[in-house]
């Protein structure tokens, strides 16, 4: 089980997250979220971090040409983007990407490429509200290209046994406040992950 830890905004939370065992860490590029951060403050820290740890950049609503600019600047491996407007050039994009599919209902799983897609919960704020996908919706679903977000913390991610997703993202669920981790919130978290079957 992979696992995410995003809202990352200082070094030591992100030292923190990679000793409990992160495989990525998540920056967001999206100024109205409390968990934001700049191109530049975000490149120090990957700076400093180890090898082996992919950084990955949260956008919303941007154009091609931004999410290439910032990417560039911070260093980020990976784009993660919500497109609700469905108005992104992919095709422009020179960094690999993943989609964030915020669902309402099952029907928002079904007809999906067999691309590797985050899902989240819908809610007006972009994420980090920690409001739960309901579980049901992935049943007879094949959701082994699929990481999961929203509401998810230590106490219930046994509930995903036997849903094979390739992995989970959590943000608000391993934090003390809005944009500040909590190092033992995180070892717990990334303990009950490496659990699931």
């Amino acid at each position: 089980m992979r696992v995410k830890i995003c809202g990352i905004t200082n070094l030591q939370d992100a030292l923190d997250a990679i000793n409990a065992g992160a495989n990525a860490l998540g920056f967001v590029f999206y100024t109205n979220s409390p968990r934001y951060i700049s191109p530049l403050n975000a490149k120090e820290i990957v700076e400093k971090i180890p090898p082996f740890i992919q950084t990955v950049g949260l956008f919303v609503n941007e154009n091609e040409t931004f999410i290439n600019e910032v990417c560039k600047e911070a260093k980020m491996q990976l784009a993660q983007i919500i497109d609700d407007n469905d108005i992104l050039n992919y095709e422009l994009l020179e960094i690999k990407f993943i989609k964030v599919i915020r669902i309402e209902s099952k029907k928002d799983l079904k007809n999906l490429s067999k691309d590797y897609y985050l899902i989240d919960a819908f809610v007006e704020s972009f994420g980090g509200e920690g409001k739960r996908v309901a579980l049901e919706w992935f049943e007879n679903i094949d959701c082994s290209k699929f990481i999961l977000a929203g509401g998810l913390n230590s106490d219930n991610l046994k509930e995903l046994n036997g849903f094979d997703f390739y992995g989970v993202d959590v943000s608000s669920g391993v934090e003390e406040s809005k944009g500040k981790k909590s190092k033992q919130k995180m070892i717990d978290f990334v303990k009950e992950a490496n659990e699931i079957k």
